[in-house]
């Protein structure tokens, strides 16, 4: 039995994954990643650089989206200086297997190894910042809890302390399931997490609340942290309703830490 084995084994797993199997070949200039995750099951990424010692964003991606939707936006991160390395999960785009929320924490391990190892054949030497956008908000605060010391930074992007919380929101059929458990551990695991911060959300996201990201922001035990509201935002048009503010607001966090 694994921290999310109440949700995962429920039918609510269900309605909380959105997989999409769409691929594209990577285009000029970039690669792929097949990670072995289980056996035979491998994961997906996909890398940007930008040049060799520029910072790295190991990018976590939101449900119902898959690593190919970053061909269009990762030339935005290329114009701040940073490279981009966009991850996959299980069932999404060309990845193998099933997604749950016991993968989604366990293959972030897996999938952060095969990253640096990656980088390191290819002599890409720019510092490594963990990402992680909605539900790859997950993934992004696992590998920020266990690898403080191999990582310079993280950010979060429209994502959430609560699950519990969430699930509630957003209605879903939770009766005769034990999310206590999950609440403590995860914000246990939050307000251990020491490395610099940088909290992104739309004003008025309907779909995982501001009070999602002020609650993460405030549970946090970095010291360096802070929290960016665009204003009149949505979940998803965060980045592209203020595309100049969500991008500085990276590019000066990566900068200055």
């Amino acid at each position: 039995m694994t921290l999310y084995s109440a949700i995962d084994q429920s039918p609510l797993v269900d309605f909380l994954f959105y997989p999409r199997r769409d691929f594209t070949p990577a285009p000029r200039g970039t690669f792929d990643l097949f990670s072995p995750v289980d056996e035979g099951i491998s994961v997906h990424l996909r890398f940007y650089p930008h040049d060799k010692t520029s910072p790295w964003i190991l990018f976590f991606h939101g449900n119902g989206e898959v690593v190919s939707d970053y061909d269009d936006i990762a030339p935005l991160y290329d114009q701040i200086g940073v490279n981009l390395a966009v991850a996959d999960y299980r069932g999404y785009g060309a990845s193998g297997g099933r997604p749950t929320f016991t993968h989604l924490v366990h293959d972030a391990h897996l999938l952060f190894r095969a990253i640096k190892k990656e980088l390191s054949q290819k002599s890409l030497s720019g510092e490594l910042w963990i990402m992680g956008r909605s539900m790859g908000s997950i993934s992004a605060l696992e590998l920020g809890y266990h690898y403080a010391d191999k990582i310079h930074g993280l950010i979060i992007e429209s994502g959430f302390a609560s699950v519990t919380r969430l699930i509630k929101h957003l209605g879903l059929p939770s009766a005769g399931i034990d999310l206590e458990p999950i609440e403590k551990e995860r914000l246990t695991m939050i307000r251990k997490i020491t490395r610099p911060s940088l909290i992104i959300h739309g004003e008025f996201d309907s779909l995982i609340p501001l009070k999602e990201a002020r609650d993460l922001f405030d549970c946090l035990g970095a010291t360096e942290k802070e929290l960016i509201i665009i204003p009149r935002a949505d979940h998803n048009n965060v980045m592209f309703l203020d595309l100049k503010l969500y991008l500085s607001a990276i590019q000066k966090f990566i900068k200055n830490t």
